[in-house]
């Protein structure tokens, strides 16, 4: 029988880099190019956490690069969860150092698998579109990390609103870099009826979390059970879950117990 429920977690994972003081960022800044024992530790304890889960969201995970021990994050995490299908989008590279980008893992095998490029004046953000089912029974997720800038969150929101318009029911997950009661993210709640379960659930910083900046905004059409934030040393970022149940014209098939993906990872530039 399909599941009526869902556990849903987003999670900004600093390509499995541990911070907990602001001025690690600078004392540790070469954790963010150059390849740690620290990390893999972390992606293992991380993946644990996974296995409760049957969608996840990330941010900030690594491709592949000379920082990640040349591992795919995403595909790491999806094979030692036990979370059978990944996709990967990378949307910022810094040589051969660093591949950074989204990650959508799911126990479902979905009908259709997109990349959007969002737009703003600094390239590199982007959002993964994950489809289940057609027409008014379809189930669509977006995984995406928007801009610091507000002006750049704004043009990201509308482009998004624009091409998730047509989603019967939609779920919005991801490191969206502000608080639900900003103008940006109102506009965008309202235009496609979209509740904010996550709203004043502080995220960030992990040490002493204080900002409410990592969300999952679902249809007004999927009811909501418990939202929390999870206390994990993982990051810089706390993780955030939380639990839908489906209507019963969703239909999500299992995927396969042999682990795949979809990989947006250019092989070149």
């Amino acid at each position: 029988m399909p599941p009526r429920s869902l556990n849903l977690l987003t999670f900004n994972i600093q390509a499995g880099t541990s911070t907990d003081r602001y001025h690690r960022y600078v004392t540790d800044s070469w954790r963010q190019v150059l390849p740690n024992t620290q990390r893999v530790q972390n992606l293992d304890a991380i993946s644990s956490l996974l296995r409760e889960y049957d969608v996840v969201a990330l941010q900030e995970v690594d491709a592949g690069s000379l920082r990640s021990g040349f591992i795919n994050q995403t595909r790491y995490l999806a094979s030692h969860s036990g979370i059978p299908f990944w996709c990967h989008q990378t949307n910022r590279r810094v040589g051969r150092f660093a591949y950074a980008g989204n990650g959508f893992l799911a126990r479902f095998e979905p009908d259709v698998v997109e990349e959007r490029r969002l737009p703003g004046a600094i390239p590199g953000r982007g959002a993964l579109l994950v489809r289940y089912g057609e027409g008014a029974s379809s189930l669509t997720f977006a995984a995406v990390h928007l801009a610091l800038g507000r002006r750049a969150r704004q043009q990201q929101l509308r482009f998004l609103t624009e091409e998730l318009a047509d989603s019967a029911h939609l779920i919005v997950m991801g490191d969206l870099n502000t608080a639900t009661d900003s103008p940006e993210l109102t506009e965008f709640l309202e235009n496609l009826e979209l509740d904010a379960p996550t709203a004043g659930l502080a995220s960030y910083p992990s040490w002493q979390p204080q900002r409410a900046i990592d969300h999952v905004l679902v249809s007004r059409s999927l009811p909501v059970g418990r939202a929390r934030t999870l206390p994990l040393a993982h990051s810089d970022h706390c993780p955030v879950a939380v639990e839908i149940h489906l209507p019963d014209s969703v239909d999500l098939q299992p995927a396969g117990h042999v682990t795949r993906g979809v990989d947006f990872t250019p092989t070149s530039g």
